[in-house]
């Protein structure tokens, strides 16, 4: 009895395979002609996607540690427990503060800002290699008269992107990455323009070196002012002479902070101009465009037929 009935079920499976290409073939032309229709879509798809170039610099940390307060009060030992200072932990390295201020909203405003850069940014949707020149949409801005034109979702009137929508258009571009074995350091830029990505990352990396170069001067310059207030404020001789051995050691600091225009990052690998593009991958696109019709041509004729079916019932 089991032996029939598994034969049964084998005719069955045989007979539901059968009538499955069965009504494929016979909805041959319906797939044919949408499986057509989405590869020549995704072919002008891709095709109407403009190039774009990645800018990318590998980077090594120039500071292994922040050099402040705490750090120079562990370098004096005893000389910090006689003045009855309690010293904490190390802080952290400079290089992974640099990398979350270069992702930071604030940080890309103010490169944005500094450089003039949000036409760039946020209007370019393409460039031409014969002339060198970036493609503007006329619908978001007006290069004659120099003018944006979005439109306000509140009041309707035109005006020019918001820090955070420049920040979000920035941060499609911009990548910044860590190899964890190594400590090294890539950040590349994508955009329309080769040369441009090229400068745009070259000015990035020295903004983020300026940007912890000053941040670590204000900080140890901070350090000595307190400590020479907390001089006049003491008596004490011992504890004079071991402020003053900190002052001497954060003047030190300062010094080294000022003299090093790559403070917190020194190049490996220079950033060169692109020559081939890094996106769109247009055959990917096309393959997968096609992929699709393929499977939803399948998916609409077996959906039709077993409507009818159903419907005759």
């Amino acid at each position: 009895m089991d032996s029939k009935s598994a034969t049964t079920n084998e005719y069955d499976d045989e007979i539901d395979l059968r009538e499955l290409f069965g009504i494929l073939w016979s909805g041959k032309i319906k797939i044919i002609v949408i499986t057509a229709i989405f590869a020549v879509g995704s072919v002008l798809f891709a095709l109407s996607i403009p190039n774009q170039y990645k800018a990318t610099a590998l980077l090594a940390p120039a500071q292994s540690d922040s050099g402040g307060l705490s750090s120079a009060l562990g370098q004096l030992g005893g000389l910090a427990s006689l003045a009855g200072v309690s010293i904490g932990g190390g802080e952290s390295s400079q290089s992974k503060i640099a990398q979350e201020i270069m992702k930071s909203w604030s940080f890309v405003e103010t490169f944005i800002s500094d450089n003039d850069l949000e036409v760039e940014v946020y209007a370019a949707e393409g460039w031409s290699r014969d002339s060198g020149v970036l493609k503007i949409d006329d619908d978001i801005y007006d290069t004659s008269q120099q003018s944006w034109l979005i439109e306000d979702d509140d009041t309707g009137e035109l005006r020019p992107p918001t820090s955070w929508e420049l920040f979000e258009r920035f941060e499609e571009m911009l990548s910044v990455s860590e190899d964890k074995k190594s400590g090294l350091v890539s950040v590349s830029i994508d955009y329309y323009s080769p040369q441009m990505a090229k400068k745009w990352l070259d000015r990035y990396v020295s903004a983020i070196n300026e940007h912890m170069q000053s941040r670590q001067v204000a900080k140890v310059s901070n350090n000595i002012a307190y400590l020479e207030a907390q001089i006049d404020k003491t008596s004490i001789a011992e504890m004079k002479e071991v402020f003053y051995t900190i002052i001497e050691e954060q003047t030190k600091d300062k010094m080294v902070a000022e003299a090093s225009p790559d403070y917190a990052f020194v190049a490996v690998s220079p950033s060169m101009v692109p020559e081939e593009k890094s996106q769109p991958k247009r055959a990917l696109i096309c393959i997968l465009g096609t992929l699709l019709g393929g499977v939803m041509s399948v998916v609409l004729v077996l959906v039709g037929h077993y409507a009818r079916g159903s419907d005759n019932k």
